[in-house]
């Protein structure tokens, strides 16, 4: 059951420590933290905050943040990183494994069942208005979270520069993310390690250790595995293989061409450098499945991203939607269902086994790291830079969510879409606004905002209206 968790002494007086927990007792707690990991990476690393830091007392504030800060730095998604590290911290390589992936599994299930759901039903009635309605909630939850992560990224004015410049870049120069991230991690390492303040990371929140407290990782505490000789082949030998092995297997056998291999060879790209969090890698993932492979059409990332912000997990798991409707149109010699379900599994796969290879091959070292300038400013810039870069995420759907046309516009080394006036949905821009009201003005959260927009649009559905 979800809401069960196991019960470790509180710190006594004198500062004691929490007994050691077993992994066996650590299983319904990462059960509870994936259950409840609703409302994007924001919200899922709140959700670990409270309950290891505050409530369990595994681990400490500066000890949470700092592994934060480290998969914050790695491509693809922190939060599920995060959890496969305090694993790993916890009780190594398999507590890695246990918290990583429990953390994923929800989502798995909860994406697979409304992937099918679509396919067979989404233009079909009110599944067609529930997801109308989701599109314009989407723009809202991407907008705050532009403003959310721009108040803590955006405190100089070179921090400012460096998100307007990705945006300009991405937005009206047709930049590839990958070089938008590098660069300006390249401008904040030399930045950090010259000592510039304005290349200073903050920290991400969270509560305040309570006095005379003590932890079961405190800020000293030696990790469980070390790395020894022969650590990064092995690991590399191991998780390299794991992840790879499949898209070999695919690639050989069906061709580079094939529909297949086409998800695995570019959802392993994906893997090595969408770094930035899950929104900045759903821009470069949006753009390439709708424009660059034709596997959707731009209304329906919404619509799966409307799927991964009402489940629970990480938001990357719209890439299982965008593989399942890639393989389902494209079936083969296969039953389109089965095929879809077997590109959604496959696109899981190669997403998120990258991710225990980065944990698990660099977590030995990275603890030696803490404090590092160079590596602060590096982040905190590629930070600034993802600003820039979910901006153009909010830009790109409101123009496609809004407007049922738009023409590109190319003139030198610009090129960039527009909207067509006339094509402007009426009831989509109500919802929209609707939307930004309630998440805005009163503080609705994701889930209630989500579920106001689908019932409003299965409404309009039915009355002909949408």
């Amino acid at each position: 059951m979800l809401g069960t968790a196991i019960h470790t002494p509180a710190p006594g007086l004198n500062g004691a420590a929490p007994r050691p927990v077993t992994l066996g007792e650590a299983l319904p707690v990462w059960a509870r933290i994936a259950g409840l990991s609703f409302g994007g990476p924001a919200g899922q690393i709140a959700v670990m905050h409270r309950i290891l830091v505050e409530e369990r007392r595994w681990i400490s504030e500066r000890r949470f943040l700092h592994a934060l800060n480290f998969c914050t730095l790695l491509p693809g998604p922190e939060a599920q990183q995060l959890a496969t590290y305090i694993g790993w911290l916890l009780h190594g390589t398999r507590g890695g494994l246990l918290a990583g992936g429990l953390f994923v599994l929800p989502g798995l299930l909860s994406i697979m069942g409304l992937s099918w759901i679509y396919a067979l039903y989404g233009n079909v009635g009110l599944v067609a208005g529930l997801f109308f309605g989701l599109k314009a909630a989407v723009l809202a939850v991407v907008a705050q979270a532009v403003l959310r992560i721009g108040r803590k990224a955006l405190g100089s004015g070179t921090m400012r520069a460096l998100a307007a410049a990705s945006f300009v870049a991405i937005f009206f120069l047709d930049v590839p993310f990958p070089v938008i991230v590098l660069g300006a991690g390249l401008i904040g390492y030399l930045g950090g390690r010259a000592g510039l303040p304005q290349f200073r990371l903050g920290g991400h929140g969270g509560a305040a250790v309570e006095a005379g407290g003590a932890y079961l990782l405190g800020d000293e505490t030696v990790p469980h595995e070390r790395a020894g000789h022969g650590h990064v082949p092995r690991v590399l030998a191991l998780w390299g293989g794991l992840w790879l092995a499949p898209v070999i297997l695919v690639v050989a056998l069906l061709g580079p061409g094939d529909v297949f291999a086409q998800i695995a060879l570019f959802f392993s790209k994906m893997a090595m450098v969408t770094f930035g969090g899950a929104y900045a890698v759903l821009a470069y993932i949006a753009q390439a499945a709708v424009e660059q492979f034709g596997w959707l059409r731009p209304g329906e990332m919404l619509d799966g991203l409307g799927m991964a912000e009402t489940t629970p997990g990480p938001l990357i798991m719209v890439t299982q939607f965008v593989g399942f409707m890639a393989a389902f149109r494209n079936p083969g010699a296969l039953p389109p269902l089965l095929a879809g379900t077997l590109g959604g599994l496959l696109t899981t796969w190669v997403t998120f086994a990258p991710c225990f290879l980065w944990i698990f091959l660099g977590a030995p070292y990275v603890e030696r790291l803490r404090g590092n300038r160079a590596l602060a400013g590096a982040l905190s810039a590629i930070t600034a830079a993802v600003v820039g870069v979910i901006l153009n995420l909010a830009v790109w759907f409101a123009l496609h969510t809004l407007f049922t046309e738009t023409r590109t516009v190319s003139a030198g080394p610009l090129r960039f879409d527009w909207p067509v006036p006339a094509s402007l949905d009426p009831a989509a821009l109500a919802l929209a606004l609707g939307a930004l009201v309630a998440v805005f003005r009163f503080r609705l959260g994701v889930l209630p905002t989500l579920a106001a927009c689908a019932t409003a649009g299965m409404l309009l559905h039915g009355l002909g209206w949408a």
